[in-house]
């Protein structure tokens, strides 16, 4: 069974629980696989990370596997505005789609899912990997600063520091797995902070060396990043040094070169 997300942000769960944890979220036109469902809950699978957990059986369309299929093969353009809004044409209604929200076979400004319209008439983007540039990751990231920091959340209205680094590469072109942990996993180390450019990672950890943050290295040794909210603030080899309370508040582990 496969489902799409037709619905603004929906909230996935740790556990089958309207009070667990949310982990990450679903935006507008992510596809997934449903692993297992229970009374009021899915058990997926999502297509773009390939992330576990758990989402409202309320809150998505079915689809057929043939159109599952069809996503997975093609490219599609996504929403390239903080927000705009989506009308669903059953209904005649509209809501809010936030940036790196998918538009699935958009033809124009239509685009149809199963027995669903929606029309979407703001900008959008189709990205190419081959076309990114550090320059573009790092601009897209600014258009994130004083976004409020949300655990598990992958938009302008709450966001996480790997859901931040996530969305950043995704509306160039590039997949970042969900979490920070896994994040750390791609790319070539870098021996020193000096060696880094602008659009590499930097990981930092806990006192028992688990991988718990990520950001985006800019130029003059600064470091954008979602603690608190989206800000950006200086880096050196100890690790991110807060401008506000001028105290470090997280210990470098490692800059990844994700990108030539």
């Amino acid at each position: 069974m496969f489902g799409i997300c037709n619905q603004s942000i929906v909230p996935c769960r740790n556990e089958a629980a309207h009070r667990s944890e949310m982990v990450t979220q679903l935006l507008f036109g992510e596809h997934f696989t449903i692993v297992e469902e229970t009374e009021e809950w899915l058990h997926i699978l999502t297509a773009y990370d390939k992330y576990d957990c758990w989402i409202s059986n309320k809150q998505y369309l079915p689809i057929k596997e043939e159109t599952f299929k069809k996503l997975e093969s093609q490219l599609e353009p996504m929403c390239a505005e903080p927000m705009q809004l989506i009308q669903d044409k059953s209904t005649t209604s509209f809501f809010p789609i936030v940036a790196g929200s998918t538009l699935p076979f958009l033809n124009k400004n239509s685009i149809q899912i199963e027995n669903y319209t929606y029309d979407f008439s703001g900008e959008y983007i189709l990205p190419d990997e081959k076309k990114i540039t550090r320059a573009k990751i790092v601009s897209t990231g600014f258009n994130y600063l004083n976004s409020p920091y949300l655990w598990g959340g992958r938009s302008f209205f709450g966001i996480d520091c790997s859901g931040f680094t996530q969305i950043a590469f995704k509306l160039n072109g590039f997949k970042l797995p969900r979490d920070a942990s896994q994040q750390a996993l791609l790319g070539t180390p870098l021996s020193f902070v000096e060696e880094a450019q602008a659009g590499d990672l930097a990981f930092f950890d806990n006192e028992e060396g688990k991988i718990i943050h990520v950001g985006i290295i800019l130029d003059e040794g600064k470091i954008i990043h979602a603690s608190g909210k989206v800000r950006i603030d200086k880096i050196d080899h100890y690790g991110i040094f807060n401008v506000d309370t001028k105290k470090y508040s997280h210990h470098l582990r490692v800059i990844k070169k994700v990108l030539a």
